[in-house]
């Protein structure tokens, strides 16, 4: 029997419980889950034996150091602002990180540090990050195994409601706060296509939405997230012209997102009449006069203004739109709008309010690949990867257990010596990939190839 291990859980959030219930399934390890608020942790800890809550402020030094020295591992799922703290701890310490989080500079430049301290340091290691990594350099180095090129690149991932949930306008539901989905509508965009470099700003990203066909099911389209121009030479595929990772979501999100922003609700200007503090009750009309400085809050006048913001010119479609809006109630006299201080954050309260997850309902991860190959003797396909996942009625999320999952199946390896690459690395070799992807489908995970 293997030594006991003790790892550091840095969080109780969304993805925690999928990875600490992988972890406590051996036997063989002792888990502390920290947060800033112990009950936060103990929420979690008290399903699992094994495990063990504590209170704990990462922005203490102090505190911080002694807990990571006194475990064999940490796992941080704080916010990746925090990430570049722990893993200091963890080279002082000489002990292992893992973190689902793209590697940011503020990380990467403690890479020499962490070698230094022969310590792991693996990162992107959820869905997207991480999963969509291992899938796509898996068919990436076989096609130049076999003397190929890539030619080509998208991929396209979105966590969606299952079709059965996705009962609203937006066809969209949150498990957490609604604020960073709403937040990365303002992010722009960057990709090769076509051979020339693609640069969108974040106003014009939801223009920029395109259908992407993967089953004719499901009626999904994907826009460019951030910068993905770089992956031709991370992912060494310098032939590709066409180079983008995107975002999904299903058909109509982009047009009445698109309205919502031209409307001005990605807005976060702390506002006085909107702060908590702000006497009176608010009704939602005047939301909207206020945001749209219409001078009547009736809800016949707010929505023709609204129907002005609405782009597209498709009928079928702006009739959809103006059906959402008054299915968010934000014209009506009657609604009352939670006061949180800002035009996104009052929106935010509203869409929690009414596009959470019910009891029993499911949702869904759906990650494509797709590449155009040139083989060694002349001749073109086409190569697909499709992963697709629900999530448990009233279990873990499929969106939770394939970010969560991973993680704990890399900080496994680690603890077993199995991945030894030291340093601030992410999966992109087949040494660190290969013995990930080789345990995924015994979690039910696994992708689905196709070549045309």
């Amino acid at each position: 029997m293997s030594a006991q291990k003790n790892i550091l859980l840095l969080g109780s959030g969304f993805v925690a419980e999928p990875c600490l219930e992988y972890l406590l399934r051996s036997g063989n390890n002792r888990v502390t889950v920290a947060c800033r608020r112990a009950e936060k942790a103990q929420e979690l800890t008290s399903k699992y034996p094994g495990s063990t809550a504590v209170s704990l402020d990462v922005e203490d030094d102090a505190a911080l150091e002694a807990a990571v020295a006194a475990h064999d591992l940490t796992i941080s799922l704080i916010p990746y602002t925090q990430h570049a703290r722990v893993i200091k701890a963890a080279i002082k310490a000489k002990k292992h990180v893992v973190t689902t989080s793209y590697i940011s500079p503020a990380m990467e430049e403690l890479d020499a540090a962490a070698k230094e301290a022969g310590i792991v340091c693996m990162n992107e290691i959820g869905l997207d990050p991480g999963i969509d990594h291992l899938y796509a350099l898996k068919i990436i180095n076989e096609v130049h195994a076999e003397g190929g090129k890539i030619k080509s690149f998208e991929s396209f991932c979105g966590g969606l409601p299952a079709p059965e949930a996705s009962n609203n306008p937006l066809g969209y539901k949150f498990s957490w706060s609604a604020r960073g989905v709403l937040l990365a509508l303002r992010n722009n965009a960057r990709y090769w296509q076509d051979g020339k470099l693609v640069e969108i700003e974040g106003k014009d990203l939801m223009d920029s939405a395109r259908p992407i066909f993967i089953y004719p099911a499901f009626a999904l389209v994907g826009y460019g997230n951030r910068d993905s121009s770089h992956y031709r030479q991370r992912y060494n595929i310098p032939h590709a012209e066409t180079c983008v990772r995107g975002s999904m979501r299903y058909q109509g999100f982009p047009e009445f997102a698109k309205t919502l922003v031209n409307m001005g609700f990605l807005d976060d200007t702390p506002r006085s009449e909107l702060s908590a503090a702000a006497a009176g009750d608010l009704p939602w009309n005047r939301v909207t006069q206020q945001l749209l400085g219409q001078a009547s809050a009736t809800p016949e006048d707010l929505l023709a203004a609204i129907e002005a913001k609405i782009d597209t010119q498709d009928t079928e479609l702006r009739k959809r739109i103006i059906h959402g809006i008054k299915w968010l109630g934000i014209t009506s006299p009657s609604v009352p709008a939670v006061k949180r201080g800002s035009y996104l954050d009052v929106l935010c309260a509203r869409l929690e309010e009414l596009m959470m997850y019910g009891e029993g309902e499911r949702d869904m991860i759906i990650l494509q690949h797709k590449f155009e190959v040139e083989n060694k003797d002349g001749s073109h396909n086409t190569r697909t990867s499709v992963t697709l996942m629900y999530g448990e009625p009233d279990g873990f999320q499929a969106m939770a257990k394939t970010v969560g999952v991973p993680c704990g199946i890399a900080t496994q390896l680690i603890l077993d010596g199995k991945l030894t690459t030291t340093g601030v690395i992410a999966p992109m070799t087949p040494e660190i990939y290969q013995p990930i992807m080789d345990l995924l489908p015994s979690e039910g995970i696994n992708a689905v190839e196709e070549t045309v």
